[in-house]
């Protein structure tokens, strides 16, 4: 029986519910204090995965590896820019012959 009238509780009403019980524990005087602990502790929450995207972004614009800066048509073309990234003449080159410059170019 208890069940049904569990179920017809809306979420609306689990947050004033929740909201009583809060002001129950901790009192009216003490809520303020409260909300600035939790509004610090999201803060600093946000902060550090900020910073920790910021981290990453920066880690990636500190490669210096061969970069595509546009797409690529076919195998060729990738190959052309790759060599050009890496100042590699690719003119009178077949893909093969490509392809070991670059590795050599990469593994130095």
């Amino acid at each position: 029986m208890l069940e049904n009238y569990l179920m017809s509780i809306g979420g609306s009403e689990w947050i004033i519910i929740g909201l009583l019980v809060v002001i129950l524990l901790f009192g009216s005087k003490k809520l303020p204090e409260f909300s600035r602990t939790i509004g610090k502790a999201m803060g600093e929450f946000e902060k550090v995965r900020t910073m920790s995207l910021k981290q990453r972004i920066d880690d990636n614009s500190n490669y210096l590896g061969p970069r595509i800066a546009q797409p690529v048509d076919n195998e060729r073309h990738k190959l052309e820019m790759l060599a050009e990234s890496l100042g590699i003449d690719h003119v009178n080159k077949n893909d093969e012959e490509l392809r070991l410059l670059i590795l050599e170019k990469i593994n130095r």
